[in-house]
């Protein structure tokens, strides 16, 4: 039951090349930075990456797509990156673009067994009819097109079928953990954790604060040990912003 490992790097080691990967995170917020910065030292390439988004250029999940070490990712809002934007047109990265809630639910429904579900999000749009470009040539012609997915209607609306996703590993970042993998996460940094916990086939969580069993309230615990295979006491957290918004001092020039 004890599933502490002595290190992020520990913990990713057999992580193998061409894994699907579910990472937490929402921009630079709740990412799990300990475990990205193993993937990157241990080289890991070819990989799948589902999460809302790939950080910036030099931190977060950038660092290993500027290691040429992703071929694919999944996901919501990519507009923070100049290497994704640079590698996706270039045909370097295959992209499958996914409304933000769909993202969550597919996620979840992994998580929770169910293959499929429908949704309105996307019905009669490029989402449902096929057509996004998801993999250019070199020359910048369209090398691979998403396809078309069912739609069916209920009570008059139309609805379009998305498939769950599941992953062969999930690194996710929380607040405070127990040696059996119960998690507690803090305010918005719990964002996609908890859904890319329950989906994966092993899940490996980094935390700020490692406790004893039975020091975290039962009714306070996000996610139980039950979904999580690997605990890493987290170090040296930046926690950057990934945009600065203050409000102006009274009297500033607007």
């Amino acid at each position: 039951m004890n599933k502490v490992y002595q290190s992020a790097l520990d913990a990713c080691r057999d992580i193998p090349d061409g894994a699907t990967i579910l990472a937490g995170g929402f921009g630079l917020c709740g990412i799990p930075e300990n475990c990205i910065a193993a993937l990157r030292e241990l080289g890991t390439k070819d990989l799948v990456v589902v999460s809302n988004n790939c950080g910036v250029d030099d931190f977060g999940l950038g660092v290993l797509l500027r290691n040429k070490q992703i071929r694919k990712m999944i996901s919501s809002y990519v507009g923070e990156n100049k290497e994704f934007e640079r590698q996706y047109l270039s045909g370097e990265l295959e992209v499958e673009l996914t409304p933000q809630g769909t993202l969550a639910e597919r996620v979840r429904a992994g998580g929770a067994g169910i293959p499929a579900f429908y949704t309105p999000t996307g019905a009669h749009t490029a989402i449902s009819e096929g057509g996004l470009p998801v993999l250019y040539n070199p020359d910048g012609s369209v090398k691979k097109y998403s396809e078309k997915k069912e739609i069916r209607s209920f009570n008059g609306r139309d609805y379009v079928l998305e498939p769950a996703i599941h992953g062969d590993f999930a690194i996710v970042k929380a607040w405070k953990g127990d040696r059996y993998g119960n998690l507690v996460y803090r305010k918005t940094a719990m964002n996609f954790n908890p859904m890319m916990a329950t989906a994966a086939k092993v899940t490996i969580a980094e935390v700020e604060e490692l406790v004893e069993v039975g020091e975290l309230d039962p009714d306070t615990i996000h996610t139980p040990g039950l979904y999580v295979h690997r605990v890493v006491q987290g170090a040296k957290y930046e926690k950057r912003i990934e945009r600065r918004t203050v409000q102006k001092p009274e009297g500033a020039r607007q």
